[in-house]
């Protein structure tokens, strides 16, 4: 299989899978059939891609107009963070496979963020981070978003609290416990999300988490961790020993 991030120049002319029909190709090696044979899990991205759209266009078959589409936009994350303009853009794809691609990309994005009541327990920073990052690293403005936690750190439910101008003058901290105090959580953590891509706190970030911690003290909640979600990366501020003090423990 040709390496989707190696450069490609198509001519239908050239030997090899290049060029040729999806029919051209041996059966055994077609994406339908290898899914058959190895499960979802022994196919490369570029095949997975495939099997969304179907066919390919005039002179790619459908794995070349997949792998193409990968070498433009630098592999999967890319690909992924590619509006529908920019997808449609590439030759061969259009608005309908850029639609069906967004479609499944954001099919991953909700299963990442679908946290299973009771049964998904977060013991550290990376945990809450890895699921929301996707959903949240590239929103155009900023979301604040709670995690509600039982006594034994899994997760009761993710409420949006605030969209827009996520500043410490502007949050209600009451806002912040109301389900908490309403499903009696134990512990909860903040995440929000800075559109400019740099996961740095501000200090409107840890004022507001210096204030949520005097008031998770009075509501025997306590505040485990305020994470900040960038383009491809997050700060914890209680790793980073901000706010919390380098003395409390890891959720």
């Amino acid at each position: 299989m040709t390496n989707p991030f190696t450069p490609l120049v198509f001519d239908p002319a050239a030997p090899g899978r290049a060029g040729r029909a999806l029919r051209e190709v041996p059966q055994a090696e077609r994406p339908r059939e290898r899914l058959a044979l190895r499960g979802p899990g022994g196919l490369n991205a570029a095949e997975l891609i495939a099997l969304v759209w179907g066919t390919g266009a005039r002179g790619m078959n459908v794995v070349d107009l997949a792998e193409e589409a990968l070498v433009r936009h630098d592999g999967l994350t890319g690909l992924a963070r590619a509006s529908d303009t920019e997808l449609a853009a590439i030759p061969g794809i259009g608005p309908a496979r850029a639609a069906q691609l967004s479609a499944a990309f954001e099919l991953g994005r909700r299963l990442l963020a679908d946290w299973p009541t009771g049964r998904w327990t977060i013991r550290a920073p990376r945990d809450v981070a890895e699921r929301l990052i996707l959903q949240m690293g590239r929103l155009e403005r900023e979301e604040l978003r709670v995690v509600l936690l039982n006594t034994k750190n899994a997760v009761l439910r993710v409420s949006t609290v605030y969209q827009g101008n996520v500043s410490s003058s502007l949050v209600r901290v009451g806002e912040l416990y109301r389900d908490a105090v309403r499903l009696n959580a134990s512990g909860i953590i903040l995440v929000h999300n800075h559109p400019s891509g740099d996961p740095t706190p501000s200090p409107d970030d840890l004022h507001l988490t210096a204030e949520a911690l005097a008031a998770g003290r009075l509501l025997d909640i306590e505040l485990l961790d305020h994470l900040v979600i960038g383009h491809d990366a997050f700060v914890s501020l209680r790793e980073r020993g901000v706010a919390f003090g380098r003395s409390s423990g890891a959720p």
